[in-house]
């Protein structure tokens, strides 16, 4: 409450002495204007503003911005419906790109899509051409997914310094004498290469925050690159070989489609999930650190589903600085007491690296995807599903399926007979993209209902369900 005599202000003071006190001036025409009202009004809450302390333009301010509360009064919840036919097509595709490739042999087309879980997503994604490290004039092609977890920042800064990091060290890469050609061991040498200086990159840079004078807000932005983590999943096409390189650091998958001269689709693995189910990574971390056979336990890391990824420094940087980094910058506790945690680094960012020559007599397309989408589908339906969907495009014509019936569905039916992954009865072609295509089969296929209740689910409950999912699939030239 105010004082009833509130203590005048040097603006008051000046505002009578100059103003009111002044002897009245007669102006011609100027008797009763509204412009005579309105200096008067100023003048009046610039003496209230001086005495009350509120800005002068809140008091000027006249019109009424309140908003209007004008629902009529009810008892009745009112609730919109889930997700209709159509805005299901909507929800999976609004994320959706496709381009024809003009100018670079070898490839015709690649589309790509992504259906988001987290708010905002955690999965990443990278397209398009960048010059030859060696054929000046010439262009290369690569595709990327990044899966993020614990957080977005890993995977958004791969998608910004993965292929500059590749590029450097494939730069840096020189033909053996007498050879005109770089061979693919060296190829694949340079992407791990790559990999690894940008992950140690990551690791430095939590580890240079802890000692660095920067402000604080710079080591928090530093910080949550290393707690949050990323898998990486790159493919690199070189024309002038017809050769293929894919890289993978994680869970997600790379599967080449090829068709048969018996017209059928063969599904060729080029890359291996990197988890704790994996049993050649178990033997390698128990070679890696002797003694610790809890390393691996249900399947995981010290609780890591992966056994290699970007970032993710609780399982990399020492514990004793871990424990520091929770004192001074609210940091993640360390994985002890919970895990056995001894002799770090447990995880690694080093890729597997393959290369693959793609036979251009032989119709032929790469699918890339996250772990999303590989929950419910295989690589062998993944590829009949892309298949079909080729085949129907060259026919050149709708594809129209009767309308399927199912019983009404709930959740609860997986645990009664109903297959949550995929299966052929629930395939459909109805996606202009191919990628697109492949989401809604993942999820669902012709089952609406299945489909549109799980997209009915919004972040967080929707991880309940279903993960973040990003495709990508390249046609190759035949």
């Amino acid at each position: 409450m105010l004082p009833l005599r509130a203590p005048q202000t040097r603006l008051v003071h000046v505002i009578k002495r100059n103003t009111w006190h002044r002897p009245a001036r007669n102006y011609s025409g100027m008797k009763g204007s509204s412009s005579t009202s309105s200096i008067s009004k100023a003048i009046k809450y610039l003496g209230i503003a001086s005495v009350v302390g509120v800005p002068v333009w809140l008091l000027m301010d006249t019109h009424d911005k309140v908003p209007r509360l004008e629902s009529p009064p009810t008892e009745h919840l009112v609730v919109g419906p889930g997700p209709s036919r159509d805005e299901v097509t909507r929800i999976i595709s609004q994320n959706a790109y496709s381009f024809q490739v003009k100018d670079l042999a070898g490839v015709s087309r690649y589309d790509g899509a992504q259906l988001a879980s987290n708010n905002p997503c955690e999965d990443r994604f990278i397209h398009g051409k960048f010059p030859s490290p060696w054929n000046h004039g010439n262009q290369w092609m690569a595709w990327a997914v990044l899966d993020g977890h614990a957080g977005w920042q890993t995977a958004d800064l791969l998608e910004k310094q993965l292929i500059p990091f590749v590029r450097l060290s494939l730069g840096q890469v020189r033909s053996a004498p007498g050879e005109g050609y770089v061979s693919d061991e060296l190829v694949q040498r340079a992407i791990t290469k790559g990999f690894m200086n940008l992950d140690e990159s990551i690791v430095n840079s939590g580890s240079d925050a802890f000692q660095s004078t920067e402000p604080l807000q710079d080591k928090v932005k530093k910080l949550a690159l290393g707690y949050a983590g990323s898998c990486a999943l790159l493919s690199m096409y070189d024309p002038a070989t017809s050769t293929l390189h894919v890289a993978c650091t994680g869970d997600s998958r790379a599967v080449l489609g090829q068709k048969s001269p018996d017209g059928k689709w063969e599904a060729i693995p080029l890359s291996v999930d990197q988890t704790g189910d994996n049993q050649e990574e178990i033997a390698r971390l128990k070679k890696e650190h002797p003694g610790e056979e809890e390393i691996v336990k249900d399947k995981r890391v010290l609780g890591m589903m992966v056994s290699r990824a970007f970032g993710d420094c609780r399982w990399k940087w020492p514990l004793e600085m871990q424990k520091v980094m929770v004192r001074k910058f609210y940091g993640i506790p360390p994985l002890t007491p919970t895990y056995d945690f001894r002799t770090p680094p447990y995880l690694t960012a080093e890729p597997v690296v393959t290369s693959t020559k793609i036979d251009p007599t032989k119709p032929s397309f790469l699918i890339m995807a996250t772990d999303g989408m590989w929950f419910t589908l295989s690589n062998e339906q993944s590829v009949d599903l892309v298949g079909r969907w080729v085949e129907s495009q060259l026919a050149l014509k709708k594809n129209i399926e009767p309308e399927p019936k199912y019983e009404p569905f709930d959740f609860g039916q997986y645990w009664k007979g109903v297959n949550w992954r995929f299966v052929d009865e629930r395939g459909t072609i109805q996606d202009g993209n191919a990628a697109v295509h492949l989401i809604r089969n993942c999820l669902g296929g012709n089952h609406h209902e299945m489909i549109a209740g799980q997209l009915a689910f919004n972040a967080p409950s929707s991880r309940r369900v279903r993960d973040d999912i990003t495709v990508q699939v390249v046609f190759f030239t035949s």
